[in-house]
């Protein structure tokens, strides 16, 4: 009897393992599609508000095929996901597993939107270039942006909508609001400006959009980040006696033209409250976007008697600085010399 029992073990165990070897093999199979098989190409998905399935079918299907679709799509249904509530932009890599990307729409893991904000000349073109990355358009982000409330709540005045947009990488998500971004853009502008460089500011007798308007002047003298500070404090310097800022740059700009190499005594005369050969004072507003970098190398500037610059004869990028009107002359002469020698207008 015992021996009959004890050969009847193996058996079962035999079988048990048969059993449990063809479970496995059948979840292989059917999970093999869903773990092992990846997206054909990277692929950018917008699901507009309140999507349906089909609809998220139907962009699937235009960028990934029908067999990579099907797989995701079964996943997603799966998880229980309503699509409706899962509006965004996602982004399908290459390679992806249609279960790793069934898990990401179901779950709603956005892909963030990266808007980049790097030297822009004109609030307009800023506007341009963001609405291409989101769904709403220039038009109506300008709205928002020049909302009286909405600059009232950063400390600036029309015209100066630009002040708020320091150089810097932000991350929203697509479905975002032209009002969520720029409160997104804002906070970064509270956060720069909160504690001591406000403190500095007042110190030197300016408001965090006026040192933001002559950082935005010296971003266009040069790109020497070790010239910043000292070209700075040149324009407070003239400010603070009550001269005018005579700063090329802002005439390039009253003009519209930043290629100009060469600004010329008719162009000194252009009608326009930038120019500041024929306006007292600031600029009404910042004349490109600024930095961090060049804010605080003008809250930092040592003190000068530095009144005039003039560039470098020897194209270097860097100034000639001085005190007198009779020194800026010479430096000025030597400059324009070689511009002529070069022939250049």
């Amino acid at each position: 009897m015992n021996s009959n029992k004890n050969a009847a073990l193996p058996k079962k165990k035999i079988i048990i393992l048969s059993i449990c070897a063809l479970c496995v093999i059948v979840a292989v199979i059917f999970t093999a599609p869903y773990l092992f098989t990846g997206a054909p190409k990277t692929a950018e998905i917008c699901l507009p508000r309140g999507c349906t399935p089909e609809q998220l079918t139907d962009s699937l299907k235009k960028h990934l095929g029908d067999g990579y679709t099907s797989r995701v799509m079964k996943v997603v249904s799966l998880l229980g996901s309503k699509v409706a509530d899962r509006h965004g932009r996602y982004t399908i890599e290459e390679g992806m597993s249609p279960l790793t990307a069934g898990r990401i729409l179901a779950r709603g893991e956005q892909t963030p939107v990266k808007l980049t904000v790097n030297g822009f000349r004109s609030v307009q073109l800023l506007a341009e270039r963001i609405s291409r990355k989101m769904a709403f358009s220039p038009q109506d982000f300008m709205c928002a942006l020049t909302d009286p409330k909405t600059l009232d709540k950063y400390g600036l005045k029309p015209g100066q909508e630009m002040a708020l947009f320091l150089d810097d990488t932000y991350l929203v998500y697509y479905y975002a609001t032209p009002q969520e971004v720029i409160e997104k853009i804002g906070d970064n502008y509270k956060k720069v400006w909160k504690g001591s460089r406000t403190k500095k500011a007042k110190k030197l007798g300016l408001t965090p959009a006026d040192a933001i308007i002559i950082c935005s002047i010296a971003d266009e003298e040069t790109a020497k980040s070790d010239e910043k500070g000292r070209i700075t404090r040149l324009y407070l310097n003239r400010l603070q006696k009550g001269m005018k800022l005579q700063a090329d740059p802002t005439v390039r700009f009253a003009i519209g033209d930043f290629t100009i190499k060469r600004v010329t005594r008719p162009m000194l005369s252009t009608d326009s409250p930038y120019n500041t050969y024929r306006h007292e004072g600031l600029p009404p507003g910042p004349i490109r976007t600024t930095s961090v970098a060049t804010i605080d190398a003008l809250l930092d500037s040592k003190p000068s008697d530095d009144l005039y610059m003039c560039a470098k004869e020897d194209f270097s990028g860097y100034h000639n600085f001085s005190s007198s009107y009779a020194e800026h002359k010479d430096n000025a002469k030597r400059y324009q010399k070689k511009l002529n020698e070069l022939n250049i207008k």
